[in-house]
């Protein structure tokens, strides 16, 4: 059974307890349904179709606010979970002398990167060359671009090479290493090269036992030391998203780990010099075995949202979910058994395909509703089992959507909304593109 399917009686986070409200309460002020969960009266005049624009959506007018007055689908951030989340990784890697590397790639934002460096800006992995620039125009340097070489965007690549202190590059082939040797940069600068591992994810890189490993290590160690330096070892152990369990996430970390070592061991014996070592992923950084402190550092990133996705795979608890998918009910359908929301796929995303005991999303405060499909713009909600209790869901009343992928679901959103005690403290902008 799933953690959620015991909290039946959890209030939403979102909006905290309130003093017992007048008899006629102004419009968006919460309320509590006689099943005591809180809900919103409809609104009318919260918001109107300026802030409903994007420009808007996204502006400072909203800072101060009530996050229950947000023009809904709205991405929600609590900004101490968030924060929370990323100083027990930053804690966890230096009990184990590692040290952290976190990926960007979930949310996008320089606050998100601020909060996991631990206000360093130094140090991080990115999955797009957008990413990438964004990082580095807001004042970070050290940036691994873990992605295999796309030859289309070398000319990009050479021009953050040289304008940082590290830029630095993923390879998993011997073209992508000519490519590089092609393409040499000037004044003295190096390009940076990772090398790719496959420990059993696969995806991306070189078996560690496949000689062919160490023969690309070797070339790009050695082959031209004055344009190409051999910068470390990177494995990803995405296998860990399918495990159930800490004991599987933990075995899956020890096979990854021990690949990585023996392929350093194997480097070493043949002489080629290698700085660092890294794996990660959030499942296996969430519960670290002691070997990977043998490693040189780690990379994961979902940790600073976590998601439903996490929760299920045995990452994290459900108290650790930092993000909502705020939606309004906009229907009442009493002949099919169901509510309509104003989130669709584009708010949500389809990860996840629908399969979660509570559909394609679990609606906080309320496991005994499942989302049962979407379309681009409307959620259907219908009860997991029995007659739905329409009074309890007036239209404009307002759900809490926790969502299956938060990389997926914040993909969807040109803002996040941070907030704290019930109300908006800043706004955070992610990068979009490649």
């Amino acid at each position: 059974m799933h953690q959620w399917q015991h909290q039946g009686r959890l209030q939403p986070r979102l909006f905290p307890a309130r003093r017992a409200e007048p008899a006629m309460p102004e419009e968006g002020d919460l309320v509590h349904s006689q099943a005591g969960v809180q809900t919103t009266r409809p609104v009318q005049a919260a918001y109107g179709a300026t802030p409903g624009s994007h420009c808007s959506r996204g502006s400072a007018m909203w800072v101060g606010r009530r996050v229950a007055e947000l023009p809904t689908p709205a991405f929600v951030v609590d900004e101490a979970v968030a924060r929370r989340n990323a100083e027990r990784m930053l804690q966890r890697c230096r009990a184990l002398g590692l040290r952290l590397r976190p990926h960007m790639k979930t949310h996008k934002t320089l606050e998100g990167g601020e909060l996991m460096t631990g206000g360093t800006r130094r140090g991080i992995v990115v999955s797009t060359l957008a990413e990438a620039r964004f990082f580095a125009a807001g004042g970070f340097d050290d940036i691994l671009y873990a992605y295999p070489l796309p030859f289309d965007k070398l000319e990009e690549c050479a021009v953050l090479a040289q304008r940082l202190e590290a830029f630095q590059v993923l390879v998993d082939s011997r073209d992508a290493l000519a490519q590089l040797r092609r393409r040499r940069l000037a004044r003295g600068v190096r390009w940076l090269v990772w090398m790719k591992l496959d420990c059993g994810n696969g995806r991306a890189g070189l078996r560690h036992t496949d000689p062919g490993a160490l023969e690309l290590a070797r070339a790009i160690a050695q082959e031209a030391p004055e344009e190409v330096a051999l910068a470390g070892i990177y494995a990803h152990c995405g296998n860990t998203y399918g495990c159930s369990g800490v004991p599987e996430i933990q075995a899956v970390a020890q096979a990854t780990t021990a690949a990585t070592l023996e392929f350093m061991g194997t480097l070493q014996e043949a002489g080629v010099t290698c700085p660092a070592s890294s794996i990660g992923s959030t499942p296996s950084c969430s519960h670290p075995v002691a070997d990977m402190g043998k490693l040189t550092e780690v990379h994961p990133g979902n940790y600073i949202f976590y998601d439903l996705q996490q929760v299920t795979i045995g990452s994290c608890q459900l108290e650790d979910v930092a993000v909502r998918v705020l939606t309004r009910v906009i229907g009442h359908y009493p002949h099919r058994n169901q509510l309509l929301v104003d989130c669709g796929w584009a708010g949500l995303s389809l990860h996840g395909l629908g399969q979660l005991p509570t559909g394609y999303a679990l609606i906080e405060g309320h496991p005994d509703l499942k989302l049962v499909g979407m379309t681009q713009e409307h959620g259907r909600v219908e009860p997991v089992v029995g007659a739905l209790d329409f009074s309890k869901f007036p239209l404009g009343s307002l759900l809490a959507l926790i969502p299956y992928h938060a990389c997926a679901t914040a993909a969807m959103h040109p803002v996040y909304y941070v907030h704290a005690e019930g109300k908006v403290v800043a706004t955070w902008k992610p990068v979009r593109g490649w």
